[in-house]
């Protein structure tokens, strides 16, 4: 993954706040909280409660103290406030939520999280039989992605590479949207 090309797709501003769903050890949810500042706020959340636990104590040794976690599965509705995130990052889970049935209500979640011109960006890895990641039949094209969040009240708005397996691609609620 390509992180040099992943952050500034995020466009992530001082202030902002950053979710990141199904976290694991948190490497893009501390590049956001160094990018977002002390006045902002990341949430990591992940059902890999030891995965939290080093993430927090990552984020403590580099000073940042805007990082929280939460253990919680991502497929269900969240402790968290409606309107009340500025981008959300599923980074290579959404095909796992295809598996195992949980995508839609992933996404309506993100969907009620997301503050007025929110973004979701969802990476994934290229639909290639090769490379890292799942099994061919598993992965997510672009297209599959916007077609998955498309009901959900998602347009997308861009498509980046994200490296030489993955790709980003980001998607707005849908103007005038209510779910």
């Amino acid at each position: 993954m390509d992180q040099a090309r992943v952050l500034p797709a995020l466009d992530l501003k001082p202030g902002q706040v950053f979710l990141d769903l199904g976290a694991g050890p948190g490497g893009y949810a501390l590049l956001a909280a160094e990018r977002i500042g002390p006045q902002g706020l990341v949430l990591a959340v992940d059902l890999w409660e030891e995965g939290l636990e080093r993430l927090a104590e990552e984020a403590r040794a580099r000073g940042l103290a805007n990082l929280r976690t939460m253990v919680a599965d991502i497929g269900t509705r969240l402790d968290l406030d409606p309107g009340s995130v500025d981008t959300c990052l599923l980074a290579t889970v959404l095909h796992h939520l295809t598996e195992s049935g949980q995508a839609e209500s992933a996404l309506k979640e993100v969907f009620r999280l997301l503050k007025p011109g929110g973004r979701l960006a969802v990476i994934e890895f290229n639909k290639v039989a090769d490379g890292p990641g799942p099994p061919l039949e598993v992965r997510l094209s672009p297209q599959e992605v916007a077609d998955l969040a498309g009901p959900q009240g998602f347009v997308q708005e861009l498509l980046v590479e994200a490296g030489p397996h993955n790709y980003l691609i980001g998607l707005r609620p849908r103007p005038g949207s209510l779910l």
